[in-house]
């Protein structure tokens, strides 16, 4: 599959650490212990004595409807508007990074905070975050973001949704930029980490201050950073993808070079990008496979999402105030193909498994629709203090990858 001047062009505009965005943290009960149908009903429950009279909620007087349809698909559907306050905000939560604080950095309005996922398929309706149920879920479990800089970005919008219930302890902290950590909620023994693996395997990243100008990447490796911890891990998220849009050599078996992408300057065979990535997912789904398909463990691929700078990268736009509406936008042919490469990869592994007669479960967690329709919910100039304190300025760089917390990302 090749990919025109176009679309390179598109993908270039994607800074190296910029990346990746929105994983709905709430659908993780979907593959852990309790089934879709008693989650539901048990968040139903809970709220019948805290309802209020929000008739646009798809929440309210739906849930009984799934008792006769325990399995759900949430990835279509639409956002409506509700009255629903956010269950943390940009002062009460202390893990929110700073660059996507927009309250505090002064975000003049507040729309972005009031929509609601709604599936496609109204016997399903998404129902609302209860962190006393959720921490319940993975008790005595650990979950692990394993990716790049969203991954890290979702991890602290769950660490926040929790901390409404229960306060962590961060009892380990480590790398530049604080790119591993690791919380630990002691009422409920449930551990919450990050790993930094923006590639998810074995390699070098680009890095022009220290005179590396491309990343080198083995793809038959996984990095072991997160596969020497995979013992320690119940509960797998792998969310990465932008990335592969940058100049890179690949290795392959025995460290054979395979061929390189956008690296002009090396006299190599061009190896495409969505050959790459499907490498990688499926060499980290092999190597979780082999290791756990006989385990009660879960590994959940999310498939990738959108930016939605209006213009270069940087120096681009997203000052949207509400999300796009179907029609709205004609999903790009990069972000199209790199999800179906996931769902493909899942479906690969969760046949091996099924072979092995093993009983790991694999799920692909597929939010590229429900990301493609928010471009109102990125940090944009207010990933600092203030951008306008002293008026309109030429030039204000703008973040329409990673996701305002509270927002979006919360789903």
């Amino acid at each position: 599959m090749s990919i025109t001047h176009n679309q390179i062009h598109h993908q270039r505009k994607l800074m190296p650490c910029v990346v990746y965005t929105l994983i709905p943290l709430a659908l993780l009960h979907y593959y852990t212990s309790i089934s879709p149908v008693s989650y539901i009903q048990t968040v139903h429950k809970r709220l019948q004595s805290t309802a209020t009279s929000d008739s646009t909620s798809p929440v309210q007087g739906q849930v009984a409807k799934v008792k006769n349809q325990p399995l759900c698909d949430y990835s279509d559907g639409r956002w409506v508007q509700t009255k629903v306050e956010p269950l943390y905000n940009g002062t009460s939560c202390e893990t929110i990074k700073w660059a996507q604080n927009c309250m505090v950095n002064g975000r003049p309005d507040t729309g972005y905070l009031y929509w609601q996922w709604q599936p496609k398929d109204n016997q399903c309706p998404a129902p609302v975050f209860d962190a006393s149920v959720f921490l319940g879920i993975i008790k005595n479990k650990h979950i692990a973001f394993i990716g790049d800089s969203l991954a890290r970005n979702q991890l602290e919008s769950l660490i926040c949704l929790l901390s409404t219930t229960s306060k962590p302890e961060l009892v380990y902290q480590g790398g530049d930029d604080l790119k591993f950590r690791r919380w630990v909620f002691h009422e409920y023994n449930a551990t919450v980490s990050v790993f930094w693996s923006p590639f998810l395997v074995k390699g070098i990243q680009l890095d022009e201050s220290k005179g590396i100008n491309h990343n080198t990447l083995y793809l038959d490796t996984p990095n072991e950073k997160w596969a020497t911890e995979l013992d320690m891990i119940d509960i797998v998220v792998f969310s990465n993808g932008h990335w592969f849009v940058q100049k890179a050599i690949y290795y392959g078996e025995g460290n054979q070079m395979l061929g390189c992408n956008f690296a002009q300057e090396i006299n190599c065979t061009d190896y495409n990008i969505f050959d790459a990535f499907r490498k990688v997912l499926r060499t980290s789904l092999k190597e979780v496979t082999k290791r756990f398909y006989k385990s009660d463990k879960t590994v959940v691929v999310a498939t990738f999402t959108l930016a939605h700078f209006e213009g270069e990268w940087k120096f681009g736009t997203c000052l949207k105030t509400e999300p796009n509406k179907e029609g709205d936008a004609e999903m790009p042919h990069l972000e199209n193909e790199m999800r179906k490469l996931a769902i493909e990869e899942v479906a690969r592994a969760v046949k091996d498994v099924k072979e092995m007669n093993g009983w790991l479960r694999i799920e692909a967690l597929d939010v590229t629709k429900l990301t493609f329709l928010r471009p109102d919910g990125h940090p944009g100039p207010y990933m600092f203090p203030n951008p306008f304190a002293n008026g309109i300025k030429e030039g204000v760089p703008n973040d329409c990858v990673h996701w305002c917390m509270p927002g979006p990302i919360d789903t």
